[in-house]
Order: structure tokens, then C-alpha cells, then sequence
């Protein structure tokens, strides 16, 4: 196992600058001879490296320095891209450059890192998210998102990708920013900028599979992957096999990578139920705890993970994994069945009603362990003390819009107060909020699956996007499934961008996201995001209460998504015991400042007991406190 200490954590492989040259080493256990191969204006050169032990072969190359392109021969044969490559400048096809990680001038060294609590993430496209569509032009987004009320960007995966756009999953070239964003230096001055706002910087990462055009790791050695395990994209990397050591250190190294070389505050590992690993330590377990030695800083590390299980997100003690937390798409589904009515595929297993909804944000997951209907046997695990932050919930991200035919959002499909109703709902919620770009604006722009594959493996994605909506009703026709827009069409791309013009011109509903991630942020009771200290429950078919408090204050939000309610305290019981009396709106989704109509929800008594009285697809903040002053109006 590779060491990876705070104090002298280095890049182990791939090219590395020292004192009078390079120094490359790459895994190639089955190769008798690697060549460098020096590509430059005088044609290409070799130099042999020296075979090691453990496959390793490793030299110093005198008298070249940053910015020297090279490749990899093997045996004499062609020449490969580094697996290591910190720079792949002509596409994943082309030669690695040699980049010096310690050459950039940092201006971040206060910068503490990320904590769990008072996190809010804003998951963003690099190549949609601005016009450009680069590193550099999101800089100039970062002020706008720290008036917003966020605390983090998320960047989906940049590794690099074949082809002049991808959402990032294809990556082959995981240690190499994609040149289609910018160079390394772009994404430092990016991670920088965001650090001296205040902002902290996720990434988004892979470690479940590689892309299918570019991956080259094969070539060095086939003990990369397995066949013992599958994935829904064909062999698993090989984690806990024969000669897994140096695989393993692919991934953790390269998460150290990105938290140390680029000062990144955290990492969300997608589909980490495809991590497959049956050995006495998952990997998921030994690369949080490797991480987290290599920076002074505090970092987060989320998993998106299908499995509804708290283990990963528990400490490694307690026997868990020691992750911060995981993405809980259950709060997503219910919440889009209860507004839509959708029931198709994975939304089957959800009823989406109010009581629903109410336990989802009570528990963290709503599936701890009952059946799943469609599945037809249990999910999940039953959550006990793990913490709200140990959640994260949202109503849009990129799997959830882009992986719908048309990569329509939740605003694109209900009415405007309901949408309203919804988003109170999430920055209410103990959990961890995630924002997907746009939503906060409701934005206008689908986020469509979108590819730049070579012709032959396009047509072959193109085909195999349309078919999965073969299950669904209204795709059933052939000629409606080729409707579905082409994954590898220019145009699919650029209907991603993101029209950002569109936060003056939807101005309400932005000021409405401004003004509940302020209350979030500086709200003493939201502000502690207590899981233990919240309640929740259907009070009406289309409404929900949640409750939250810290000491003596109170804070309780009544999202009603359907018609004009009068809530009978009494007949509650979630309500029926609080001091309502001195209860005073502290927002309403229905103020005319967010593009509401201006009606005003009320506390009152009419006679037979305190009603709460909340005008129809409204959601309205309460706050009140234990001593009794009377009863108060709304605004």
C-alpha cells in the first residue's frame, strides 16, 4: 500500500518534476520493457525505464521539465497515454503532458475546508452551467452563488472524456481535468477564487467503471479489472482480487489527488453500490479514512448509493465506512410522485403522499427496510442516531432531470406555487440540501443526456438511450422513442446551456431561494439541523407540517400543495401540544416579492380551537416561542 501522509503527500506515478528532469513510473507488471516516448518538435525520442518488483517500472528522464509531452511504449510497440496523465491537452488519444502541481501560487491557506453542518451543495455542469463553458468563465458565477446562500459547488466529473462534451462519466483519463474546461491551472484558479469568497469546491468522481472509448488501462495490465464481478457497464475493476493493491491505489490515490493538488473540500462518489468489494476493508471505508490523513482541511465525502444503507455513512468505529453522507433519492421520488402522479419505473415503489414525505423527512430514508414493490424484497437499513447531515436531499439533480427522455425539470412540469411549495419543503428539511444549477431560477433549459463519441460507438449510445424508454407507455411506438433527442447531436448539448439571464427574468422564485437559504443559514432552530429535534406529519392530503426546534424556539412550516386548508390544531397530534398562540409567519411562499399572489396564511381561533389557515399551493415558516403572548396574524 502507498503511504499518503498530510505533511509529504505526492503523486507516487504517472510524471513527476525533479530537480534536473522527470521522474515517470507506471504499473506495467506483464511488460519486459516501458519506453518513454518524448514527443517534440524534433520527432519523438525514448528512454527506457527500469523494471521493479512489484511491476513498477520507474526513471528519471534528465534535462526536460513541465510542459514535455510523452507516451508510454510497451515492448517495443505503439504508444499509449500515461494512466496517470495529469494533462491529456490533445484529447484522451494524445500524448500526457508533464504538469508541476507545485508550481501554482495558492492564496487559500486560511481556508479551513468543509464541514458536514450548514452545508449546502449546488451541483453544476462545467460545459453547460455558463456560455463558454470553461473553468474560467464559472469563476465569474462565484459571487452570484455566494449571494445565493450556497456553501459548496459540485462539479460533475471533469477527468477527461473522448469527444467535445460528455456529462463526465465516460472519464478514461482520471487524473486529467478535461482540456474541454480549461487546463489544470484553470481549475486551481477556479478552486482558489471559490476558497477566497468562502465557497468550497466537490467533486464529482468516479471509480465504479471507465468509459468505453480511450480506456487504456488493459494495456498495462489486465489485473485492473474483473470478470468475477459485473456492472451495468460491463467488468468491475478488480478491488478485491488477485493483484488488487496497485488497483485500489488507482482510486485513493486519486482522490488524494484532487483534495490535495487542486485543494478540492470534498468528493461525491458516484454509484457507489457498483463499487464492488469483498475484502475485509471496502474500499469505500480505506479511501475515506486515506483522504481525510492527506489534508490538514476538513473534507466531505458523500456516496451516491442505491442501497439505502446507513453503514456508509456511519463511523468506521461503529462499523460503518466513515463516509460524511449519501445521496437519499427518496425525498426526490416522493416528492415528484406527490406533485405528478408519475408511478413508471423506480417510481413504482413510491405513493408519494403527504404522509409519506412527512416520514422521508423524519428518517432520513423512507425505505429502512420493508419491501419495495417493485423489487419485491427489502430495501434499505433502519436509521437510528446517524445525523441529518448524513442525507442529502434534493428535488433536482443531473441524474434526475437529464435521465428523463427530455431532460425536463420538476418546474418544467408543475405549476409554479406547487414548485414553490416543494423547494420550501427541501431548505425546511434538516437534511443536506443539493441545488441542481437553474432550479433556483427555474430555469428554461432542459439538461439532456448528451455524448461526442466517435461515429460508430454514437450510433450505438444513441440506440441504446432510446431503448430504455421502450418500458414506458408513451414510448412504446419506435417512431415516439426516436423523438427522444440523439445523446450525439450537437444541438442536445447546446440546449443544456443554461440561460442565465433567466434569474433576472424569474425573479421570484429566485428571491424566494435567496430568502430560504438565508433563513436556513441564520435561523437559530434551522440553523442546527437536528434530526432529532424535528417532527413531521401529513395534515391534510396535501399538506405537510414540519416541525423543527432548538431550546425554546420553534420553527414550523405548513406546505400545502393542493387547495386553501384550515388545519384544526386540536385534531393534530404533531400540532395539537404547541404554543401556537404567539405564532408569527416569518415567510410565505405566496408574498408577492416571490411572485405571489400576496395571500396571507393565519393562526386564529374561530371558536373551536386554534386553526392554522394557509392559502392554497402555499408554504408558510412559523415562529413562535414557549411562552404564551396571544395570538398573532399573518402578514
Amino acid at each position: 500500500m502507498t503511504s499518503m501522509t498530510t505533511a509529504d503527500w505526492h503523486l507516487p506515478y504517472g510524471a513527476n518534476v525533479v530537480p534536473g528532469g522527470v521522474r515517470f513510473a507506471v504499473w506495467a507488471p506483464n511488460a519486459r520493457l516501458v519506453e518513454v516516448e518524448l514527443h517534440g518538435d524534433g520527432g519523438p525520442s525514448t528512454h527506457p525505464l527500469s523494471p521493479g518488483a512489484d511491476g513498477v517500472h520507474e526513471g528519471t528522464v534528465p534535462g526536460i521539465g513541465a510542459g514535455a509531452h510523452y507516451k508510454y511504449r510497451l515492448d517495443g510497440g505503439q504508444g499509449f497515454p500515461d494512466p496517470y496523465s495529469r494533462f491529456q491537452p490533445d484529447g484522451v488519444h494524445g500524448p500526457s503532458e508533464v504538469i508541476d502541481p507545485g508550481a501554482f501560487a495558492w492564496h487559500d491557506r486560511d481556508w479551513p475546508g468543509l464541514a458536514a453542518e450548514g452545508l449546502v451543495i449546488y451541483e453544476c455542469h462545467v460545459g453547460t452551467m455558463t456560455p463558454e463553458g470553461t473553468f474560467d468563465a464559472l469563476i465569474g458565477q462565484l459571487d452570484v452563488l455566494k449571494r445565493l446562500g450556497v456553501s459548496a459547488i459540485e462539479l460533475m466529473p471533469v477527468a477527461a472524456c473522448p469527444g467535445r462534451w460528455n456529462w463526465g462519466y465516460d472519464g478514461v483519463a482520471l487524473y486529467a481535468p478535461s482540456a474541454n474546461y480549461g487546463r489544470p491551472d484553470d481549475l486551481r484558479r477556479l478552486v482558489d477564487a471559490a476558497h477566497g469568497i468562502g465557497l468550497g469546491v466537490i467533486l464529482d468522481v468516479v471509480y465504479n467503471h471507465l468509459g468505453p472509448d480511450g480506456n487504456y488501462l488493459r494495456v498495462y495490465a489486465g489485473d485492473y479489472f474483473t470478470d468475477r464481478h459485473k456492472t451495468p457497464w460491463g467488468d468491475a475493476l478488480n478491488y478485491d482480487g488477485p493483484n488488487s493493491a496497485k488497483v485500489r491505489d488507482y482510486a485513493i490515490l486519486n482522490a488524494g489527488h484532487w483534495l490535495t493538488e487542486y485543494h478540492l473540500d470534498g468528493l461525491r462518489l458516484d454509484a457507489t453500490d457498483q463499487i464492488i468489494d469483498t475484502g475485509p476493508v471496502h474500499l469505500l471505508q480505506e479511501l475515506t479514512a486515506r483522504v481525510r490523513a492527506a489534508t490538514s482541511r476538513s473534507v466531505v465525502i458523500v456516496a451516491e448509493d442505491a442501497r439505502n444503507d446507513v453503514k456508509i455513512a456511519r463511523p468506521a468505529e461503529d462499523g460503518g465506512y466513515g463516509l460524511t453522507g449519501v445521496w437519499a433519492d427518496d425525498f426526490h421520488h416522493q416528492v415528484r410522485v406527490f406533485l405528478t402522479g408519475e408511478r413508471e419505473a423506480y417510481y413504482a415503489d413510491y405513493e408519494g403522499t403527504a404522509a409519506d414525505i412527512a416520514a422521508t423527512i423524519a428518517g432520513g430514508f423512507f425505505y429502512q427496510g420493508q419491501p419495495a414493490p417493485r423489487a419485491k424484497k427489502p430495501r434499505g437499513t433502519p436509521v437510528t442516531g446517524e445525523p441529518a447531515t448524513a442525507f442529502v436531499f434534493c428535488l433536482q439533480n443531473h441524474d434526475q432531470v437529464g435521465n428523463r427522455p427530455y431532460g425536463e425539470r420538476l418546474h418544467h412540469d408543475v405549476a409554479a406555487g406547487r414548485y414553490a411549495v416543494a423547494s420550501a419543503l427541501l431548505l425546511f428539511a434538516p437534511e443536506t440540501p443539493l441545488l441542481f444549477m437553474g432550479q433556483e431560477f427555474a430555469a428554461s433549459a432542459s439538461f439532456l443526456y448528451f455524448t461526442d463519441h466517435e461515429p460508430e460507438l454514437g450510433r450505438l449510445v444513441t440506440e441504446g438511450r432510446r431503448e430504455e424508454f421502450k418500458a414506458f407507455r408513451a414510448f412504446q411506438d419506435p417512431t415516439l422513442r426516436h423523438e427522444i433527442p440523439d445523446p450525439q447531436a450537437a444541438e442536445t448539448f447546446h440546449r443544456s446551456k443554461l440561460n442565465l439571464a433567466e434569474r433576472q427574468i424569474n425573479a421570484g422564485i429566485y428571491a424566494l431561494y435567496q430568502a430560504l437559504l438565508a433563513l436556513r443559514r441564520d435561523d437559530p432552530v434551522l440553523a442546527t439541523q437536528d434530526r432529532a429535534r424535528t417532527r413531521a406529519a401529513a395534515v391534510g392530503a396535501q399538506a405537510i407540517a414540519v416541525h423543527r426546534w432548538h431550546e425554546h424556539r420553534h420553527r414550523l412550516l405548513i406546505a400545502n400543495a393542493g387547495p386553501s386548508v384550515g388545519i384544526l390544531v386540536k385534531d393534530q397530534p404533531l400540532l395539537a401540544a404547541l404554543p401556537l398562540a404567539n405564532a408569527e409567519p416569518l415567510l410565505s411562499t405566496a408574498e408577492r416579492r416571490f411572485g405571489g399572489g400576496g395571500d396571507r396564511a393565519f393562526v386564529t381561533d374561530k371558536g373551536d380551537g386554534w386553526r392554522i389557515e394557509v392559502p392554497a399551493r402555499t408554504a408558510v415558516v412559523f415562529g413562535f416561542e414557549e411562552d404564551e403572548r396571544g395570538p398573532r396574524t399573518g402578514a
